[in-house]
């Protein structure tokens, strides 16, 4: 019957928010975390289990305080659906009823998904969904704007309804016959030529007189409304108390058929005639509705809606139903009779009617639906000297009525006073008018001084005494009343000792005054009872009023205010207290009737007894459940608010102009007529740039998505259909465009990134809905980019690099076909570039500027880093001669991703010190690849870190490095991030020193902002001689160094932090870094806020590296321990005497060693001495940079001897796993021994190890590092024996090389020939056994330790010595097989595995001190 698409989104939540207690059958009970699966749901038509959707609905929204209000709207729309479910299925319903029903249905279902921001679902007359496949696109549009039209004018409804709970819809249904008349104004034709006022109510023929307000349409000279969008909008509704009336519509169209007829008598025509009305007259449609205001807008929503306006009764209706209240004064002009004094014929009278407050200010009210007035003119009549205008409308404040000439202006009548004035000029000054009398009974004594004109007093107005005008007013309020004694019993508080007269008094008031303010009067007597709740004074009294106005309602007469008692007793009912008082007066009654005493009152009770235990009941109930009023007032206020807000807005013009536009160009698309092709290029390049632009703007609001799909599946044809033409019309060279190819490229671009099509952020239930009817456009447009791109040829050239950012955005689309298809036209694009420039750097250059941008704003993952490192290696591997650079090009866009992905995933963290330690990893990749716009933007980035966090030192370092790449020179520089104005370096270098001097003066590093002022003093004074400047520089210099003297500056702990385990990402991963602490923070405090980083972290108590179980964990492990930094004294400072101050500085500034000690116990122990036993193990660790510098931690490093020694052997190690591999699987590829082989014999890539000779090999190293002789020898040993194991890949290559790669092969023998000529002459032969453990008959411990000379980094060991003074200081170390020092007894050797903490951490450092 019809599919509810609301409830889709939930079923793809996993976690419960919220208890769910099941109450039915088909339910589930569900506590806070537990995990629910949906293993089937339901899909195409038909009902779904709604009390089930209810429960996780319940489960999801109603945890957050945000979504309680959304919750209730959910909960009320399950309610009327379930009801109306029932009724459905119960088949008992007739056809006609059976359509309206669903009709509502589909109405409901449509507003939910609405409030829970699901898509609109479009359907046709029947309430069936529609389906695209078979409507035209324009009749498609239409249908999303009727349903978003529908949907809104439904938000609009159930803001404005009066919200009620389950249990009080009955009493709404039961209430006595209240009727309103539903009026659809359809059409006006009066042949006048002229705009027209018409005033449409109700009028009853038996007492000749209007019974509803009017309904005011103004119609225009055209034969339309004067607002044209409320054609087909006029709709009223005419609340009445039965059906015997009619419907009566008056304009100025009467005046001219009347003529002189006085309204009253021309009604009673009308009411008579049945004539023909010659093609003029007003059409209408008409339904009698059952029920008030609010049932009528919940049963015929399809009719009455928030824009319907309702016209009331002139007067109470036959009921008034509780919260119903109502403050109107309605006014009537009634007659006049004006002499014609000295003229000849009678005056022409128009009535002129203001409403006017003290201060001037003007509210008339013409009609319902009318916007309030300044003021009313009435019907003129031709020389009447007794008009009767019988003209009715609503009023405010003071009334005022002008009359001039040429114009013509109930329950009480008012005959008022006619003023003449002398001047021929209407006053305009309505404040004057107020202090004249009104009726003629008051202006009597007034008679002498006001027939006088008198500027003065009266403004020059005298009353006319044969001049008479007449009024009606009635006053319509169920909040004000005339009555006295009601008055003085509502008002009770004002006057409190006539209380018990008024109590007493009500019973002598006119029972149809009570009845009207029932609700009022019933609030009253419960409020003096719950106030006087200490004593009974009132008790009697209040019960005996109570008694009166039941048995009132009892009468015949006003039976009908049943409903609004009982709908008083269930909705608004709340004196918790009173129940005490009502059960003790009603058992004194009882006890005085049983005892035989007379009691007038027993009687009138037993009739009462029904309602007086309703309210004891009630009472009772609510005192059981004292929260009562906490749960029913923010219900009642949220309700409030509800239909206060105004939500949604009509669909905008540009849309549907925009969709008109799209299908006037298809219609042209469709021509056949014969074009020239500058023509057919125009055409095309226009409207590619329409489209692209259609995308762009979101015509369509992103809840249309079958309208937005069925868009692009045009947009997807067009695009297609146009691209044949491309190909057959402008690809040759001599008609080629290259910016009809541009924007081309650009438009599928923008079509295939749009949003609507990123599948990925779509609901699984959604995306296989999208898939199954539209399929993934993505691939197919992407699929056609890459042929298109393919057919360029030659012309690919002038897409490079501008192309590059575009296919760069498609290629990172998370689809793994649509990647695998479009990444090799980066290496087409290479290719193209290189055969033209012999070179790509235009395009690297580009790929790499948007990279950053695209990774950043959510683009890319690691599955892409792989794809493109694989697809470019392999398609290079048919380009020998191009796959050097390539592997080089992917090594740089791979690390810079690995980067940019780490980089990405911080940025959303709460870890400050994540960030920035990403932020530094990428501007040291910039900096390296000599990127210097990004370099520069990663600087601000980071130094925007350091301000958040008050590390005013840090952000001063950072920014010097951004002033050391300018120079004192007026050469103008580009615009910088946070300077956008044009400037000369020298201006901008100045600029960013002032700024950094500020920030190490707030950082106390006033040694560094001395260094800087000095080259700013030099400046001034020998480059630009501004001596004022001098001066101030100077002055501060001076300030700084009296600060370093006087100033106490406390010294900063340093702690080592170790992260261990694959849990942490890979720049923290295994490593050990030294942070500098805070001003007095000690490591405990420090140790807090680093786990609270990582929640889920395990702390170690340990400081000796953790084992391979630990690094290799799952989990994440963080190590902390306080170390001590080793003083470097300055080369100008050492042996001179220097002040405290100034030393003190240096021991926890400028440092980079620093040292951990712990005691080990060796030997034996002796009990007398425990010093004899002890040895201190003490490990020095380097970091990579002095520390303060720009972040508050550096990571620890190894030296560049050691970290060659470590390169070498990890190649080897790789070599020699290689060739085990593919001699124990003939299957393996080719390609990535290929790479590795081919990567280290050709000395372009990374200079092969000719660096390592050029940086460690030289007379020059050797004499300032005599200490690593050993360590050279090491490396040595490695580079010779790099040579067999070459040669034995090499060998094996040759047999697995297939024939295309037989050249690259060739060449690479030819390489390795000379690598091995130069290595044997300078380190030796080296032998390499059989390594095939299987076919090998050597020993495994030979092979083990060939391996082991072949690989290993270093012996590992780890030395204790022991020296006389049982002292010892030297640091883990790697030692590349070279034997302890000797003769050094007696020795104590510690094994230590290979990754001791200083080799995994990269803080090795030998030291041996005796």
């Amino acid at each position: 019957l019809f599919q509810f698409h609301a409830i889709d989104i939930f079923f793809h939540f996993s976690e419960v928010k919220w208890n769910f207690v099941a109450k039915a059958e088909k339910q589930l009970s569900l506590a806070i975390g537990d995990t629910v699966h949906i293993q089937e749901s339901c899909e195409g038509e038909g009902f779904w289990d709604i009390a089930f959707t209810f429960a996780f609905i319940a489960c999801l929204f109603f945890h957050q305080s945000s979504k309680k209000e959304r919750f209730s709207q959910v909960q009320r729309l399950m309610w009327d659906l379930m009801e109306w479910r029932s009724q459905l299925l119960s088949g008992t319903l007739p056809s006609d009823e059976f359509k309206e029903l669903k009709q509502k249905v589909t109405s409901k279902i449509d507003y939910g998904n609405k409030i829970l921001e699901l898509d609109v679902v479009v359907r046709d007359t029947d309430g069936n969904i529609l389906d695209p496949e078979r409507a035209s696109v324009i009749s498609l549009f239409r249908a999303h704007e009727d349903a978003t039209a529908k949907i809104t004018e439904r938000i609009k409804e159930e803001q404005s309804n009066v919200q009620l709970d389950h249990s009080g819809v009955s009493a709404r249904i039961q209430s006595s016959p209240t009727h309103s008349l539903y009026v659809f104004v359809r059409n006006f034709v009066c042949r006048i030529g002229e705009d027209s006022e018409l005033f449409m109510s109700l009028y009853d023929p038996n007492k000749q007189t209007n019974i509803s307000e009017n309904y005011l349409v103004r119609w225009g000279d055209k034969g339309l409304p004067k607002d044209i969008e409320m054609l087909n909008s006029l709709k009223v509704v005419f609340t009445v108390s039965h059906l015997q009336i009619s419907l009566v519509c008056l304009g100025y169209l009467w005046k001219v058929i009347a003529e002189n007829d006085f309204l009253h008598t021309l009604l009673n025509k009308v009411t008579t005639s049945r004539g023909d009305c010659g093609g003029q007259g007003l059409w209408v449609t008409m339904k009698a509705l059952v029920g008030d205001i609010v049932q009528i807008r919940k049963e015929y929503p399809h009719l009455v809606d928030r824009s319907t306006v309702v016209a009331r009764k002139l007067g109470f209706p036959e009921i008034i139903m509780p919260g119903d209240i109502r403050n109107d004064i309605y006014l009537t002009l009634h007659s006049g009779d004006f002499d014609k004094y000295n003229k000849t014929t009678q005056k022409n009278v128009e009535v002129i009617m203001l409403v006017c407050d003290e201060e001037g200010k003007n509210s008339i009210c013409l009609g319902a639906g009318d916007r309030p007035v300044n003021e009313y003119r009435s019907v003129i009549y031709y020389q009447i000297k007794q008009p009767r205008w019988m003209e009715t409308f609503k009023v405010r404040s003071k009334l005022i009525s002008s009359f001039t000439h040429s114009q013509t202006d109930m329950d009480i009548l008012h005959v008022f006073c006619v003023f003449l004035q002398g001047d021929s000029k209407r006053m305009e000054a309505v404040s004057s008018y107020l202090s004249l009398p009104s009726e003629r009974t008051h202006s009597d004594s007034h008679k002498g001084s006001t027939l006088m004109r008198s500027s003065s007093s009266v403004c020059g107005l005298s009353v006319s005494s044969r001049d008479i005008f007449t009024i009606s007013t009635l006053v319509c309020s169920t909040k004000l009343t005339q009555n006295v004694g009601l008055l003085g019993l509502l008002k009770w508080r004002t006057r409190p000792e006539m209380l018990k007269q008024n109590l007493q008094e009500l019973k002598l008031i006119d029972g149809e005054e009570v009845v009207k303010f029932l609700q009022d009067t019933l609030d009253a007597l419960f409020n003096i009872m719950m106030e006087h709740s200490q004593t009974d004074d009132y008790d009697i009294l209040v019960f005996d009023a109570l008694i009166y106005i039941i048995g009132l309602i009892a009468d015949r007469k006003f039976q009908h205010f049943n409903t609004v008692l009982e709908a008083y007793i269930k909705q608004h009912f709340s004196a918790t207290l009173a129940y005490k008082k009502l059960m003790s007066v009603l058992k004194t009654y009882l006890d005085v009737s049983s005892r035989g005493e007379a009691c007038e009152p027993i009687l009138r009770t037993l009739k009462a007894l029904e309602y007086i235990f309703k309210f004891i009941y009630l009472l009772y109930v609510m005192m059981s459940s004292p929260d009562c009023r906490d749960i029913l007032l923010p219900m009642m206020l949220r309700e409030l608010s509800g239909a206060l807000a105004v939500v949604g807005e009509g669909l905008q013009d540009e849309k549907r102009n925009s969709v008109e536009l799209l299908n006037n160009i298809l219609e042209v698309l469709s021509r056949n007529d014969v074009v020239r092709a500058s023509q057919r290029a125009d055409f095309l390049m226009e409207t590619f740039l329409l489209f692209k632009d259609l995308i762009g703007k979101h015509v369509y609001p992103s809840d249309w998505v079958t309208m937005i799909m069925v868009q692009n599946r045009v947009f997807l044809q067009a695009i297609n259909t146009y691209a044949e033409t491309m190909n057959h019309k402008f690809l040759d060279n001599n008609n080629f465009e290259v910016q009809l190819w541009n924007n081309y490229f650009h438009l599928a671009v923008a079509f295939i990134t749009q949003e609507s099509l990123q599948l990925q952020h779509f609901s699984p239930t959604k995306r296989s809905k999208i898939l199954a009817k539209y399929g993934d456009m993505r691939r197919l447009i992407g699929f056609a980019i890459r042929d298109m791109w393919y057919k360029l040829g030659k012309n690919k050239i002038c897409f490079i690099p501008g192309m590059v950012g575009p296919i760069l955005e498609m290629t990172l689309i998370p689809e793994e076909e649509l990647r695998r298809a479009t990444i090799p036209i980066f290496f087409d694009m290479m290719q193209c570039e290189e055969n033209h420039s012999g070179h790509f750097r235009k395009f690297e250059n580009e790929i790499i500027l948007k990279l950053d941008h695209e990774v950043e704003g959510g683009g890319g993952d690691e599955r892409y880093m792989e794809l493109l490192q694989s697809i470019l290696l392999e398609c290079a591997q048919g380009r020998p001669q191009l796959l050097t650079e390539v592997q080089h090009f992917v090594t740089l866009v791979t690390g810079l991703l690995e980067r940019l992905l780490d980089y990405r995933s911080v940025m959303s963290e709460d870890s400050r010190n994540n960030r920035m330690s990403c932020t530094v990893n990428l501007l040291n990749f910039y900096k390296d690849i000599n990127r210097e716009g990004m370099y520069i933007r990663y600087l601000y980035k980071l130094r925007d870190l350091h301000l958040d966090g008050e590390n005013y030192t840090e952000a001063a370092y950072t920014l010097l490095l951004h002033s050391k790449l300018l120079k004192w020179s007026e050469e103008q520089c580009t615009l910088q991030l946070d300077y956008q104005t044009l400037q000369s370096q020298r201006q901008l270098k100045e600029t960013l020193y002032n700024t950094i001097i500020s920030y190490f003066d707030k950082g106390k590093m006033w040694e560094e902002a001395i260094t800087l002022c000095k080259e700013l003093a030099d400046q001034c004074e020998m480059e630009v001689f501004d001596y004022e400047l001098l001066g101030q520089k100077l002055n501060q210099q001076a300030k700084f160094y009296e600060n370093i003297m006087k100033i106490l500056r406390p010294k900063p702990d340093y702690f080592a932090v170790g992260y261990y385990g694959s849990g942490f990402p890979q720049f923290l991963r295994n490593k050990v870094f030294i942070h500098r602490g805070k001003e007095y923070e000690r490591r405990e405090d420090f140790q807090s806020q680093l786990m609270s980083q990582f929640t889920s972290a395990v702390r170690l108590n340990i400081t000796t590296m953790p084992g391979d179980d630990i690094k290799n964990s799952n989990m994440q492990y963080v190590q902390c321990f306080t170390v001590q930094p080793v003083l470097e004294i300055p080369p100008r400072l050492r042996n001179k005497p220097v002040p405290d101050q100034i030393i003190n500085f240096y021991k926890s500034n400028y440092v980079q060693r620093f040292q951990y000690s712990r005691p080990v116990r060796r030997g034996k122990v002796d009990p007398d001495n425990e010093f004899a036993s002890m040895w201190i193990e003490r490990t020095t660790f380097i970091t990579a940079y002095k520390l303060p510098g720009i972040l508050r931690w550096f990571e620890t490093t190894v030296s560049p001897l050691e970290n060659a020694i470590e390169t070498m052997g990890q190649t080897n190690e790789k070599i020699l796993t290689m060739i085990n591999q593919y001699q124990c699987d003939d299957t393996l590829p080719i390609n990535p021994l290929s790479m590795l082989l081919n990567g280290i014999v050709d000395p372009a890539v990374m200079g092969g190890f000719a660096k390592y000779e050029k940086a460690f090999f030289t007379d020059e190293y050797m004499n300032e590092h005599p200490d690593d002789r050993d360590k050279l020898t090491r490396l040595k040993d490695l580079i010779a024996w790099q040579i067999p194991l070459l040669g034995r890949g090499i060998s094996l290559h040759g047999k697995r090389v297939t024939d295309d790669l037989r050249p690259f092969h060739e060449r690479m023998e030819e390489c390795f020939k000379q690598l091995k000529k130069k290595v044997e002459k300078e380190y030796g032969v080296r032998e390499l056994p059989d390594m095939d453990e299987r076919r090998s008959t050597r020993p495994r411990s030979m092979l083990r330790s060939v391996r082991q000379s072949i690989c290993s980094l270093a012996g590992s060991e780890s030395f204790i010595y022991k020296v006389p003074q049982y002292y010892q200081q030297f640091s883990h170390c790697s030692i590349a097989n070279y034997p302890p020092p000797s003769p050094t007894p007696p020795l104590s050797v510690r094994i230590q595995p290979s990754d001791s903490p200083l080799n995994q951490t990269n803080s090795k450092m030998c030291a041996y001190n005796y």
